[in-house]
């Protein structure tokens, strides 16, 4: 499962598993800390700060030749850039830092972040046991009416799914992006599958925007959304020349987010080219 609704909205898992992290530590923080009037809230706002800051830096820094043509998307947290240890390793610090300053923070801390660890960890380990990671299944027509599969598609390469619609903003903001790199990485398969909508609907739509692209498939009852547990629109599912799921995005890519995506998936092929050839 890759997201969940609530009400109208789809959030990431990932991201509710931290809410729900940092709601049971700050609650297990207090409840220890109570005879001393210490909680543990501040330090936890202190290492979410920490960790999105030190993770868009250096993402942003490792990028960064893609972002000088746009300086104003740097501020654009929505593509979802950031490094994931960097940003591990400052909000591991915070804690250290200020449970060396406050002795009397440092109980509360330890229980309340490892309570948090537990409950972060349940989420993780429930989420990957049910999570699909060959290509789905789902059957699918392109916009001729013709039926196919994503399966049919792979030809032995990387590909790039992306699950869209004409109405999502997101969606119309990141498919020139999309459609510039299925133009220049002819090493990858990239796929277009539109979710609820007919073929005039979606025809009428990449018509307007001159977008050119390839592979352009319709889901219109959204099986395949619900096959990877994602309702949130753009979905953008990335697998290996082997077809295993090695990657996900929710919500909009940018050049510099999807250019980070696609670096493992060409050391794939490569591989994978290597052994044939071999």
């Amino acid at each position: 499962m890759l997201s969940m609704n609530i009400g109208p909205l789809a959030l990431p898992v990932g991201v509710l598993s931290l809410l729900a992290a940092g709601i049971v530590a700050a609650g297990v923080g207090h409840w220890v800390g109570r005879r001393t009037q210490t909680g543990i809230v501040n330090t936890l706002s202190d290492m979410l700060i920490a960790a999105v800051l030190v993770a868009r830096i250096a993402f942003v820094a490792t990028w960064f030749d893609i972002y000088r043509a746009a300086p104003w998307s740097i501020l654009d947290i929505r593509d979802g850039g950031f490094m994931l240890w960097p940003g591990v390793a400052a909000a591991v610090l915070v804690p250290l830092w200020q449970g060396w300053r406050r002795p009397l923070l440092r109980k509360p801390l330890a229980a309340g972040l490892a309570a948090g660890a537990l409950v972060w960890g349940g989420f993780f380990a429930a989420t990957r046991t049910t999570e699909q990671s060959s290509l789905p299944t789902a059957a699918l027509t392109t916009l001729a009416g013709e039926p196919t599969s994503l399966t049919a598609l792979a030809r032995g390469k990387p590909m790039v799914v992306n699950l869209w619609a004409s109405w999502c903003p997101p969606c119309r903001r990141e498919m020139p992006v999309l459609a510039a790199a299925q133009q220049r990485e002819t090493g990858v398969t990239f796929v277009f599958v539109n979710q609820g909508e007919d073929a005039a609907t979606a025809q009428r739509y990449l018509s307007a925007g001159q977008l050119g692209l390839a592979n352009v498939l319709l889901d219109p009852d959204t099986g395949l959304g619900r096959e990877v547990g994602s309702g949130a629109l753009p979905t953008t599912l990335f697998y290996d020349a082997a077809g295993r799921r090695v990657d996900t995005h929710l919500g909009e890519l940018s050049a510099a987010s999807l250019a980070s995506k696609l670096q493992p998936l060409r050391a794939t092929a490569n591989a994978t080219g290597t052994a044939r050839e071999q």
